[in-house]
C-alpha cells in the first residue's frame, strides 16, 4: 500500500532520479554554456598575466567533468528524493485537506524556497573566475547558514498554519505569508554581504546567465521532484482508498 513508508520511499527514490535527470539536462543545455563563457574569461586573464598559472596540465577533460557533474546531480536527486519522501510522510498531519499531488507540489515549492531561492537571493552563485579561494570556507558557512534559516522558516510557517486552522483560509494564508515575508526580510538583512567582489573583467551578462541558469537548475530539481512524486503517489493513494472503501 502507498500509505507505508517503504512505498513512499521507493516513489521518492524514483521521483528524485527523474527530477535529477531533468536537472542534469538543464545543466548540460543551459548552465554549461555560461560556465564555458566564464572559463574563457579565466583563460584570457591567465594569458594576459593577470592570474598566476602553475603550468599544470588538465588532469580531467572538460567533457569528463561535465558527464561527472551530470551523474552527480542525478545521485543528489535520488538522495533528495528519499529525504523528500520522509518529509512528505511527516507532513501528512499538516495538510489533511489537500490531495496528495497538491501536498507534494506545495512541499516541493517550500523546499525550493528554503534551500535554493532564499540562499540565491542573499548569495547568488558565481561562475568560474569569480571568488577568492581563501574565502571558500566563509562563503560555504554563510550559505549553509541561510539554508538552515530557510528550513526553520518553512517549519515555523507550517506550525503557524496549524495553530491558525480555526480561522478562515484567506485569513490563515495571509497571516502565514506575512510572517514568512517578515522572517525572510530579517534573514536577508541579518546575514553579512558576500565576501567576494566581482572582477572587472567578468561580463555582467555571463555572470547573470550563470546565476539564473543555476537557479533554474535547482527549480527543476526541487519543484520537479514535487510534481513527479505527486504524480506517482496521488493515483496510488486514490486506488488504495477505493480498495479500502470496497472492502
Amino acid at each position: 500500500m502507498v500509505t507505508t513508508y517503504r512505498s513512499l520511499a521507493l516513489r521518492g527514490l524514483a521521483a528524485g532520479g527523474i527530477a535529477g535527470a531533468a536537472s542534469a539536462l538543464v545543466q548540460l543545455l543551459v548552465t554549461e554554456v555560461s560556465i564555458r563563457a566564464a572559463l574563457a574569461v579565466e583563460e584570457a586573464r591567465e594569458s594576459d598575466g593577470h592570474a598566476h598559472s602553475h603550468g599544470e596540465e588538465e588532469l580531467v577533460s572538460r567533457g569528463t567533468q561535465v558527464i561527472g557533474g551530470m551523474l552527480g546531480v542525478v545521485v543528489v536527486g535520488v538522495a533528495v528524493g528519499l529525504v523528500f519522501a520522509t518529509a512528505y510522510a511527516l507532513s501528512k498531519r499538516w495538510f489533511t485537506d489537500r490531495t496528495p499531488f497538491s501536498r507534494s507540489l506545495a512541499l516541493g515549492a517550500a523546499v525550493f524556497g528554503a534551500v535554493a531561492l532564499l540562499p540565491w537571493l542573499k548569495y547568488p552563485g558565481n561562475p568560474p573566475a569569480v571568488g577568492d579561494p581563501e574565502t571558500v570556507n566563509q562563503r560555504t558557512a554563510l550559505y549553509l547558514g541561510v539554508v538552515v534559516a530557510g528550513l526553520v522558516i518553512v517549519w515555523g510557517a507550517s506550525l503557524l498554519a496549524e495553530r491558525l486552522r480555526a480561522l478562515s483560509q484567506p485569513v490563515r494564508v495571509t497571516a502565514v505569508l506575512l510572517a514568512v515575508a517578515a522572517a525572510v526580510t530579517v534573514v536577508l538583512l541579518a546575514f553579512p554581504a558576500q565576501p567576494d567582489t566581482i572582477p572587472a573583467d567578468m561580463p555582467v551578462d555571463v555572470l547573470w546567465r550563470f546565476r539564473l541558469s543555476s537557479l533554474a537548475q535547482l527549480a527543476t530539481l526541487h519543484i520537479g521532484l514535487g510534481v513527479v512524486f505527486g504524480l506517482l503517489v496521488d493515483p496510488a493513494t486514490r486506488r488504495s482508498k477505493a480498495a479500502t472503501v470496497t472492502a
